[in-house]
């Protein structure tokens, strides 16, 4: 199944039926505030000279969730969830929903926070990169 644009009114109903809301931004991004019981696992890291791909990624994606897990793949405005979301479709994950409005809105769509997304800036167990990285 492609991987699947939605809007934020989708990503909520998708989270309501027990979609998982994967966020790629940085960990800084995360940190700041996020969907409560998002896990992250960043696309890309911020380093000196600007943003480097994160090289564990796609194995850390393989082994915190089954490939048939609805996944709803989210960042700061639909750039890097959709390059990440093509790659785990590339890994053979099949429920992906490239979630194009992100945390801070583009094309149309408020984005988490204005559309009335909860917002926590506290970190479940087993959801941050530091316990994710492989």
């Amino acid at each position: 199944m492609p991987v699947v644009k939605i809007d934020s009114s989708r990503a909520k109903a998708l989270l309501a039926a027990d979609a998982v809301y994967l966020d790629v931004r940085t960990i800084p991004e995360f940190e700041a505030g996020h969907a409560p019981g998002a896990y992250n696992i960043p696309l890309m890291h911020a380093a000196a000279g600007g943003m480097q791909s994160n090289p564990k990624f796609a194995d850390a994606v393989a082994a915190a969730f089954a490939r048939d897990r609805a996944i709803v793949v989210a960042c700061k405005a639909g750039g890097r969830s959709a390059r990440a979301a093509a790659m785990l479709e590339q890994l053979g994950f099949t429920s992906l929903h490239d979630y194009a409005g992100g945390w801070s809105g583009s094309g149309g769509d408020p984005g988490w926070p204005a559309s009335g997304g909860e917002v926590s800036t506290q970190n479940e167990p087993g959801h941050t990169w530091k316990d994710l990285e492989r």
